[in-house]
């Protein structure tokens, strides 16, 4: 036999009032929830207006005068070239001549300071150590301002966490969406690192 409980629980669920107030309930709990993600939704969609129209986004880079703002004989670099190597200071030299403290040797003559090689006028550059000496100029401090200004919402995950212009440099420099169409071609199969403000033009279909 059943329970007594149970017995009374089937009978109470077989009267229309019952299954009336059990659904108004659910009814009432949906509405409410609805409404509650409908407010989320519209306040964050306000706040990101606001970051993106009102108020600056508060990117944390910060710019040196050039290299001579280096405090300690040491540098970060580029770290993954193969045959080149660009440290914080702007030079770009070859791996064989990277110093022990992650500096390029500048005594040696194939070593260059800011330099454009591969880099055409939009910014973009067919070698990635390349594009970094070039984005290190002290000139290039109001275009990346400006990109900073502009950049959407998407982006600050990436730019958010540099600190520094070289940070910077090495995080814009590197591929991403804006270098791609289509997912997976190339805007510009050679100057695929940039620097710039924009992205390479989109090539014909």
């Amino acid at each position: 036999m059943l329970p007594c409980g149970a017995v009374l629980w089937r009978r109470l669920l077989r009267k229309r009032w019952v299954l009336g107030v059990v659904f108004g309930l659910s009814l009432v709990y949906f509405i409410s929830s609805t409404f509650k993600q409908e407010e989320r939704m519209v306040r964050d969609r306000n706040l990101l207006q606001v970051q993106e129209h009102e108020q600056p986004i508060m990117w944390k880079v910060k710019f040196s005068s050039g290299n001579s703002s280096q405090l300690s004989n040491q540098c970060r670099n580029s770290v993954q070239g193969k045959l080149l190597i660009t440290d914080e200071l702007g030079y770009i030299c070859e791996r064989k001549d990277l110093l022990v403290n992650g500096c390029c040797n500048v005594n040696v003559p194939s070593t260059k300071l800011y330099s454009c090689d591969s880099c055409l006028p939009n910014g973009c550059c067919s070698i990635y150590e390349f594009c970094v000496s070039c984005c290190l100029q002290p000139s290039k401090q109001h275009l990346l301002e400006r990109f900073l200004n502009r950049a959407a919402i998407a982006f600050q995950n990436l730019f958010m966490a540099v600190e520094d212009h070289f940070e910077l440099c090495l995080a814009k420099c590197r591929t991403s969406s804006q270098s791609v169409q289509h997912e997976n071609t190339y805007r510009d199969p050679i100057a695929k690192f940039c620097y710039g403000e924009y992205p390479p033009e989109l090539l014909p279909v």
